[in-house]
């Protein structure tokens, strides 16, 4: 399995941001296919990209990268904020910083282990430190 590190950036920036409003995976995964297409690397299939996010958001809940979103912070049932390995994944992942490559090649090497929150905390620490192997 591969997974779609811009996408699962796209999901972890919402979530941080859903105060007071649902969390909507299907519309975010939308609107980042439409950035992507219209930087010349389109998505190949809506409706499939459309669903992976929401198979990400219940993979990245049920692995502790998000928590529901307390209601004294916005929460209405339908949010989530960033837990702490959430917010250790959204730093790995943040392409707006140069050499976010190696983070992501180092999630790539762990397959579809990578959000397995045991195998995750020892691969952060990794690319952290710098290390490929």
């Amino acid at each position: 399995m591969h997974y779609h590190w811009d996408l699962i950036e796209r999901l972890l920036r919402e979530a941080q941001h859903s105060a007071g409003k649902p969390f909507a995976p299907r519309h975010y995964a939308e609107e980042l296919a439409d950035e992507l297409q219209r930087a010349g690397d389109p998505v190949d299939d809506l409706d499939h990209f459309r669903a992976e996010a929401t198979r990400y958001e219940a993979s990245l809940l049920s692995a502790d990268f998000i928590a529901p979103r307390p209601e004294n912070e916005g929460g209405n049932g339908e949010n989530f904020v960033l837990t702490p390995r959430g917010a250790q994944l959204l730093a790995m992942l943040d392409s707006s910083i140069p050499g976010s490559e190696h983070p992501r090649q180092v999630l790539d090497d762990a397959g579809e282990a990578a959000l397995t929150p045991e195998v995750f905390d020892r691969l952060a620490l990794r690319a952290t430190l710098g290390e490929t192997q």
